[in-house]
């Protein structure tokens, strides 16, 4: 009978191994991709325009013309650390130093020859719609 015991053994089927699945780094590496895209394109863009703000609001001083991040157009009449006095059209605002846009220049452009524009504004009569 020791022919008949090694033919069953050689019967048996013999255990196949088993695929491995992805090791846990690769499991993590599409998130971590999806980070470095994200840093690349939001995070640090975001973080040089924060650095470029600051260096532009440590740089105003009176007699700066600027705009306000609200539209206001001024000039700074006087400064502390956390305000700006504004001098529109004989008035006095105060703002935050933090809602200074920027420079008047930067956003309006040069000013037109002869100081105001003439019927070339939105708002005049005789004007296209």
């Amino acid at each position: 009978m020791p022919v008949l015991t090694a033919s069953v053994q050689a019967q048996e089927p013999q255990p196949q191994p088993r695929p491995q699945g992805p090791g846990p780094f690769m499991s993590l590496l599409p998130f971590v991709i999806i980070f470095f895209i994200f840093y690349f394109l939001m995070i640090r863009p975001q973080k040089r325009r924060l650095e470029e703000e600051r260096r532009m609001l440590a740089s105003i001083a009176a007699g700066d013309e600027v705009v306000t991040k609200s539209g206001v157009i001024g000039v700074i009449a006087s400064l502390s650390e956390k305000t700006v006095t504004l001098q529109v059209d004989g008035a006095r605002l105060r703002v935050l130093r933090d809602q200074i846009g920027g420079p008047a220049k930067n956003v309006l452009g040069a000013p037109p020859p002869g100081g105001s524009r003439k019927n070339g504004g939105s708002g005049g009569k005789g004007g296209r719609r």
